[in-house]
């Protein structure tokens, strides 16, 4: 079957996704197959096949590294009006396939259609747009002259200069499966405005959109080879792309494990990183705190795409006076929140990833058991005829060095912690080797924002879990290096390069 028969992402009699479209990897402008064959994708509700994905090789990797490479001369040479233009038409493609891309990007993500329609389609083309604007402003930063006296080196005078901010190079993003558009998105956004070319990598459980967001990038004009998609199954074509000498930096969002890898890796070639990590976000809920702000928003890491969100709040530490209606409130919630079908429309919980994912969070929630702890709900799997399925688990009567309170899960599971006073919640707080994104819920806003200060994580939410998309992002330890966000895009993808004349 070639490009031609079946257009990727079709959609098929049942009005899903068809199985037997063509997924090939865009290399050098080319839709090209795979060295590797194909492998397939799985709908984590149905255990469905929703597709069959190229399975790159290292050999394809490189391949796509060296058309990146090929291609950056000529556009980082593009004005900053060029760029724009064109990361706008993808944005606005983006919004015209709407009804193609959310039954794709639902069938291999397994995310309620909620979610899907809000998070995962709508927000990619948004964040593209965002990355159109701003562009110029922030190519060039001024400095005043300077007065330099003669040295041995040459003569004094007024000595002007700017600094500039460069491309890096060819830049290779490595995305997470939860929300594979919106990451993928705000990786590109910002490296393509700043004039880098581009060779994705999406994760493994779910690039078939990926890869029909490649074709759009075609559709739209960019020139061949600034942006290029690989796809694969293991480990061999990311990490191809990551010691290919082509490569001037790599973005990447996922565990903290894959992240090591990947900075060992880089290290020998003084790569550029951006690491996007895992999260063990604490949750502090005082005793003058709204409850039911505060469950509502704890209770998010049920209702939000089933806990697979690194922000997530799983880690509750409670003052005591206040952990029992807490602990109750949590209870009464999960209560409410039906596990199932994503497509129905009051599904709150889909499934996870996969079915290995699946088991990796049963045997955390076991080893709370076994460690001690107690389980105030869920624990037992969904009955259910199909599909990787968690039920919504508070564990609670946990210590703060038990497993399920340490690691991150990355699934429907809050542990909770109680504390007496404020210096031992920032003590517990803190001890997660993890720092991406803590909470803290009080009536009192002055002393919210003193602990917040105190917080060893890049990011805090008070009295709140929205997030403000202009602030930059990222985590403390071992959640991450690099900020990205709003204007602080801009800069994670581009170097400052100082030039300076005489007055």
């Amino acid at each position: 079957m070639t490009a031609a028969d079946t257009q990727s992402g079709d959609v098929g009699s049942s009005g899903g996704p068809d199985p037997e479209a063509a997924y090939r990897l865009l290399i050098g402008g080319e839709a090209v197959d795979a060295a590797n064959g194909t492998y397939a994708i799985v709908n984590p509700a149905t255990e469905q096949v929703v597709g069959h994905a190229p399975n790159a090789s290292a050999a394809d990797a490189q391949a796509a590294a060296e058309a990146a490479a090929a291609a950056f001369p000529a556009w980082s040479r593009t004005t900053p009006e060029c760029r724009a233009e064109l990361l706008s038409r993808v944005g606005d493609l983006i919004d015209q396939h709407y009804a193609e891309l959310v039954p794709l990007v639902q069938a291999e993500t397994g995310a309620t259609m909620r979610v899907t329609k809000q998070m995962q389609v709508p927000q990619a083309g948004a964040r593209f747009r965002r990355y159109a604007q701003g562009i110029a402003e922030e190519q060039t930063i001024a400095v005043p002259p300077g007065l330099m006296p003669t040295t041995a080196l040459a003569p004094g005078g007024i000595i002007g200069g700017v600094a500039r901010r460069a491309p890096v190079g060819v830049v290779a993003a490595i995305t997470s499966y939860n929300f594979p558009m919106t990451n993928t998105a705000g990786k590109m956004g910002p490296a393509l405005a700043m004039g880098n070319t581009v060779v994705v990598k999406p994760a493994p459980q779910d690039p078939l959109a990926i890869v029909r967001l490649g074709e759009l990038f075609t559709e739209a004009g960019f020139p061949p080879g600034v942006v290029n998609v690989v796809v694969g199954e293991g480990s061999e074509a990311g990490e191809a792309l990551v010691a290919s000498p082509q490569v001037d930096m790599i973005s990447f969002t996922g565990s903290t494990g894959v992240g090591q890898r990947i900075g060992s890796l880089a290290g020998f070639g003084m790569k550029r990183l951006l690491l996007e990590l895992g999260g063990k976000g604490a949750c502090i809920v005082f005793d003058d705190a709204d409850l039911g702000a505060a469950i509502g928003g704890i209770s998010s890491v049920w209702a939000f795409h089933s806990g697979q969100i690194c922000t997530a709040p799983t880690r509750v530490l409670v003052q005591r006076g206040i952990h029992d209606q807490l602990v109750q409130g949590l209870v009464a919630a999960a209560e409410q929140l039906k596990v199932g079908d994503p497509l129905e429309r009051d599904t709150v919980l889909g499934p996870v990833i996969t079915e290995v994912h699946r088991d990796r969070i049963e045997a955390y929630v076991a080893s709370a058991r076994d460690q001690g702890a107690t389980l105030a709900t869920g624990g037992a799997r969904p009955d259910l005829d199909a599909g990787y399925f968690v039920a919504p688990t508070l564990v609670v009567d946990a210590t703060p060095d038990m497993t399920v309170v340490r690691e991150e899960i990355f699934g429907p599971v809050i542990v909770v912690v109680p504390f007496d006073d404020e210096d031992e919640v920032v003590a517990l707080a803190n001890a997660s080797e993890f720092g991406l994104y803590d909470y803290v819920f009080s009536a009192d806003s002055a002393r919210a924002y003193g602990v917040a200060q105190q917080l060893r994580t890049g990011n805090v939410g008070i009295n709140t879990l929205q997030r403000n998309h202009e602030l930059p992002f990222g985590g403390f330890k071992m959640s991450g290096v690099g900020r990205d966000g709003g204007r602080f895009g801009f800069h994670a993808y581009s170097e400052l390069q100082s030039i300076v004349w005489p007055g």
